[in-house]
């Protein structure tokens, strides 16, 4: 939407109060449901975050109403959820659901090999007696 001048308050700021309505006409798209269940969690996380009815494939985070705040509560809430390491940076890159999905997934398969050595390391510690564990340790 094109504004001949931004509203100004009486000390000279933006008075977002006397901006116009946004005709959601103008910004309905196709709705393409999330298919995988990586992508389902996420929607459900941003739709939770962003307080709205649902969210495709193709939409923004950043025009559902995101901003930096929000997008810190959703990857505290990925990072809860799938226990995985995941930047803020990543939604401001991929702010679409499709692409966002994309990358979340990556960095699973990416993270994989090493949660594999690890878990496999944890269980080879826990099949160690106290003295053993004392010998490694001195």
């Amino acid at each position: 939407m094109l504004l001949d001048q931004m509203p100004l308050s009486p000390n000279g700021k933006l008075d977002r109060k006397a901006l116009p309505k946004v005709d959601a006409n103008l910004q309905a798209r196709e709705y393409v449901a999330p298919q995988s269940e990586l992508e389902q969690q996420i929607a459900a996380i941003w739709a939770e975050v962003l307080n709205v009815e649902r969210v495709g494939m193709r939409d923004n985070f950043f025009e559902l109403g995101g901003h930096s705040l929000l997008a810190t509560q959703v990857v505290v809430r990925l990072r809860e959820q799938l226990h995985a390491e995941f930047d803020v940076k990543s939604i401001f890159t991929t702010p679409t659901l499709a692409d966002f999905s994309a990358h979340v997934a990556a960095q699973q398969t990416n993270n994989s090999p090493v949660q594999d050595a690890l878990a496999k390391s944890l269980e080879a510690l826990k099949r160690l007696s106290a003295e053993d564990l004392d010998k490694l340790i001195s």
